[in-house]
C-alpha cells in the first residue's frame, strides 16, 4: 500500500513530529493490540514494523518538503484490513501534518 500526502510544514516539522508521535501509529491498526518499532535508516525516512494479531506490518514513511509517502506492506493474513488500515493512515496522517 502507498499513500502520498501533501502538506504545508516543511520536512524538518514533519520529521519532528513523527518522532513525537510514532507511538500513535499502533492506534490506526483495528484491535488495539498492535506494537510499533521504528527506526531513522536515513533523515528523512522512517522505518517501520507493526506487530499486530501475530503478524509484521513493515513499512516507511518518507518525510519531504511538500509531501509523505507512506509505504507499507500488508501481509496476505491481514489484506481483509487493508481498506481500514488504508483510510485510518490517510486520516490520521493527514490530521498529524495539519498546519497550525
Amino acid at each position: 500500500m502507498r499513500v502520498t500526502l501533501p502538506h504545508e510544514i516543511g520536512r524538518e516539522e514533519v520529521k519532528r513530529r513523527l518522532h513525537d508521535h510514532a507511538h500513535e501509529i499502533a492506534d490506526y491498526f483495528p484491535g488495539g493490540m498492535a506494537r510499533v518499532t521504528t527506526e531513522w535508516p536515513q533523515d528523512h525516512i522512517m522505518n517501520l514494523t507493526v506487530s499486530v494479531v501475530g503478524q509484521n506490518v513493515d513499512g516507511a514513511i518518507e518525510a519531504y518538503d511538500d509531501h509523505v509517502v507512506i509505504e507499507l506492506d500488508i501481509p496476505r493474513a491481514l489484506s481483509f484490513l487493508r481498506g481500514t488500515i488504508e483510510n485510518s493512515m490517510k486520516k490520521e496522517a493527514s490530521r498529524l501534518l495539519e498546519k497550525k
